[in-house]
């Protein structure tokens, strides 16, 4: 199926002639997919920078949120959810060492049981699915993704985060250099 034929009108168009920008994005997120694991310390630390940014602008929009229901009887709930998120979005800050060591801890467990569920949906679905022995692989590559994580912990924590910025950052650099490339041949 070409680009075409799954979107509307002249998109296509549009978007072809952007081709460009598309690979210059991915080279952009390439280099500093690089930079990041070059120094996954420092990746670790912006990582950790980041949640705690995005964790006080949700607590500042529930404690908005809370004068906007105070009517609904649940005001309380609200403004303390919110207040929870704004002072641990300000631990992040304060102490992003214990908050990466909390993090990762966190990653692997959701590693873990992430790979479990696979592992019992691919055995689970065995009859109906043909290829049922990659999903359980797949899933038993998580679960040991996970146990590999939570074995090295804490003192992985200093890194873990930061690769995974790496490896993702690097990722999506490759996909959108050959977003645009695919653009470009298709123009």
């Amino acid at each position: 199926m070409a680009i075409s034929d799954q979107m509307p009108g002249g998109d296509v168009a549009a978007l072809r002639s952007k081709w460009g920008w598309f690979v210059l994005l991915g080279v952009a997120l390439l280099a500093i997919g690089f930079i990041a694991a070059s120094n996954l310390l420092t990746a670790t630390v912006v990582s950790v920078f980041f949640v705690g940014a995005m964790m006080i602008a949700a607590g500042v929009v529930e404690i908005i949120h809370a004068f906007g229901v105070k009517s609904w009887g649940s005001f309380f709930w609200w403004l303390l959810g919110g207040i929870l998120y704004v002072i641990a979005g300000w631990l992040a800050f304060v102490n992003p060492v214990l908050t990466s060591a909390i993090l990762t801890l966190l990653l692997a467990a959701s590693l873990v049981a992430s790979g479990l569920m696979r592992v019992w949906m691919g055995i689970k679905g065995r009859s109906v699915l043909g290829s049922w022995g990659w999903i359980v692989a797949a899933g038993v590559v998580t679960v040991l993704a996970g146990l590999v994580i939570a074995a090295g912990w804490p003192v992985n924590s200093l890194i873990i985060l930061g690769i995974f910025l790496a490896v993702d950052l690097m990722f999506q650099g490759i996909a959108y250099v050959a977003f645009g490339l695919g653009l470009r041949k298709g123009a």
